[in-house]
């Protein structure tokens, strides 16, 4: 399924060309304070999916090295993450094409802000799950 998505204001479009599996809600502090939200909503994405429609010149990465976002840099949302230095998924308040896509697992909830009440019925870890499978590999 081809699935289109950019950032809040248009300047970064991208599309991805492959699945999308391991939906999540991280709720760690970092993604916190980093969404500037009670959570994160990640799902990984298959390798080299991700083409960069247009805007790739205002992307930034924070931080820089290996492992961070890419984010654009003029309304500053957060597009992608980057981890051994590919894009490895995609942040899915950013996916404009969402329809079929299910939370598998809320993350880190041990850490979650205490104002926050969590959903029923998907499932909750305190900290990453041992099986991680859920997460890393397509269904």
């Amino acid at each position: 399924m081809k699935r289109r998505g950019g950032c809040f204001c248009g300047a970064v479009q991208y599309e991805l060309n492959g699945a999308i599996f391991g939906a999540r809600s991280c709720h760690c502090s970092r993604c916190r304070k980093a969404f500037s939200a009670q959570a994160n909503s990640y799902a990984v994405i298959t390798p080299g999916s991700l083409i960069w429609v247009s805007g790739k010149e205002h992307l930034k990465q924070y931080p820089t090295g290996n492992e961070g976002r890419l984010l654009c840099s003029t309304c500053g949302s957060s597009l992608c993450g980057v981890v051994n230095g590919e894009i490895h998924g995609i942040t899915l308040g950013c996916l404009d094409d969402d329809q079929d896509i299910e939370i598998k697992a809320h993350i880190f909830v041990g850490s979650k802000a205490s104002w926050e009440v969590m959903p029923e019925n998907v499932p909750q870890y305190d900290q990453f799950p041992d099986n991680i499978d859920i997460l890393t590999k397509p269904e």
